[in-house]
């Protein structure tokens, strides 16, 4: 099947190279998204899991609570360990220690070893630890927080190695189609791993979460080891000569030299405003992001009081929802660009808009409705549905400023904004130790309403779509066409709504 661009629109030839069966490039990134859902679904499981492995009723003895103020719908779900809330929140946090670690060296792996052995060893770290926290956590908390480390280093390699993938195997008209393949995973990665944990460990105990989410996960390292190799020119299976020769001619050989770090203008890039703009956003937007992922489930135990199941299920419902609008936003914004409706920039601050104004209301709402769960969870719902205009929004916008860069700028963002992924889960420990009261989330809801404010006046004030002088700095020497298959990073989040624009200026 070729998908080919038609001002801006997708068309599909039934006559191209391959039509008689799945392409393996999208084999590729199927398999991809599939990973990637792997990765973010060990992301969120213990947020879950820890409901059922913590003995809350010890926690609210050595809290000096009696019984009367123990949550009673947790009481059937003890588990053996007393954990108070500062201790949950290192345990969660610690994932982002190793995260944040391994993104730099991960891209540079990925982009001079082999991306696909990166992504495959992403995974296979992620199922080791999952194998072996049953038995660290019955050791000692701290050997349960080092498997949360090594989780932590699998997911941070994870989004560089998917970029190069997707860089070597799409020709530039498709790339748009298989990159969203490939991203999609990180949202139901979310919504299959939430379910399921809460299923799990209701009915199998804590301890199966781990053990059958990691043997499940080891089926697909294996299939990606066998089926997917590093480019169509080093793929011998499920691909045909033709299909070979079509990406091949399309995006030129894979095996090019690479971009040097000698080549990238790091001065210019930390003076850029735009640049630095999106790197406040980025932060500022984490903090509300990583908040609800790492501590939803907690909130809607601890003060709307639902069991464990059905916090599973009210906790998977919005990364569902954010999914589904996230490609519908997406194909809008895009679609009033092609009719000139708005510019880039215009087009990215919408988004931008949406998945921060709107949560923030949202966060707000929620600690104000009272005893009325179903307002609670709605309000819930639509904030986390609408942060997915962060993919079409100011994530997005690393492509626009410096297409030949953008994945050092995504590197360079992406690890200021784990920040937040480390210091959320302890302030939260914090404001609620021995005070889990609507009160006390309040405070912590309108210091996110806070981030964002200063999140959307940031990215108002000094945001643009427009190309930024200091890309140019490539060697004259390397062709254009070049310059453009060296660029796997250009769509870690979303698909640039100008990508066809700039498809046609490496051509002319």
């Amino acid at each position: 099947m070729m998908v080919l661009m038609d001002a801006g629109h997708l068309s599909l030839r039934t006559d191209a190279p391959g039509h008689t069966r799945l392409p393996a490039r999208y084999l590729m990134s199927i398999m991809g998204s599939i990973g990637l859902g792997i990765i973010y679904g060990f992301k969120v499981n213990l947020s879950i899991a820890i409901v059922a492995m913590v003995n809350h009723t010890a926690v609210g003895l050595m809290n000096n609570k009696t019984l009367q103020h123990i949550n009673v719908s947790l009481k059937h779900e003890d588990g053996p360990f007393p954990w108070d809330e500062n201790t949950e929140g290192l345990i969660l946090g610690s994932y982002f220690w190793g995260y944040i670690v391994s993104l730099m060296p991960g891209g540079m792996i990925a982009e001079y070893v082999s991306a696909r052995w990166v992504l495959n060893f992403s995974v296979l770290l992620n199922v080791l630890a999952s194998l072996l926290m049953p038995m660290a956590a019955d050791f000692h908390y701290r050997a349960f927080i080092c498997m949360r480390v090594i989780q932590g280093i699998g997911g941070g390699i994870s989004f560089p190695a998917v970029h190069v993938m997707v860089a070597k195997w799409a020709p530039p008209n498709e790339r748009s189609l298989l990159a969203s393949i490939a991203y999609a995973g990180t949202a139901l990665g979310n919504v299959v791993f939430i379910f399921a944990s809460g299923i799990i460990a209701t009915y199998l105990g804590w301890k199966s979460v781990f053990y059958v989410e990691g043997v499940a996960s080891l089926i697909w390292c294996i299939a990606w080891a066998i089926l997917i190799q590093d480019s169509p020119e080093e793929q011998k299976i499920l691909i045909s000569h033709e299909e070979r020769e079509y990406i091949i001619s399309s995006i030129g050989k894979t095996k090019e030299s690479h971009m040097k770090l000698s080549e990238v203008p790091w001065f210019q890039i930390f003076k850029s405003a735009p640049f630095l703009a999106i790197l406040v956003t980025h932060f500022c937007s984490n903090f509300g992001w990583y908040m609800i992922l790492t501590q939803l489930p907690t909130f809607m135990t601890q003060i709307l009081h639902y069991q464990l199941k059905d916090s599973a299920w009210l906790s998977a419902l919005p990364f569902f929802c954010m999914w589904v609008f996230t490609l519908a936003l997406s194909k809008l914004l895009s679609n009033m660009h092609d009719k000139n409706w708005i510019s880039v920039t215009v087009s990215r601050k919408i988004g931008t808009l949406f998945s921060s104004a709107i949560p923030m209301f949202c966060l707000l709402a929620v600690t104000y409705v009272g005893n009325n769960r179903t307002l609670a969870v709605a309000l819930m719902t639509v904030g986390i549905t609408c942060i997915g205009g962060m993919y079409c929004g100011f994530l997005a916008n690393h492509i626009d400023l410096a297409p030949n860069f953008a994945g050092t700028l995504v590197a360079i963002t992406n690890t200021f904004a784990t920040i937040p992924g480390i210091i959320v889960p302890l302030i939260v420990g914090n404001l609620t130790k021995g005070s889990q009261t609507i009160e006390s989330w309040r405070v912590i809801f309108f210091m996110t309403a806070f981030l964002y404010i200063i999140e959307m006046l940031i990215y108002s004030m000094f945001g643009t779509g427009e190309e930024q002088p200091w890309n140019k700095v490539k060697s004259q020497n390397t062709k254009p066409a070049d310059v453009y298959a060296q660029s796997p990073e250009r769509s870690e989040y979303t698909v640039p709504l100008n990508e066809n624009r700039h498809h046609q200026n490496h051509e002319s």
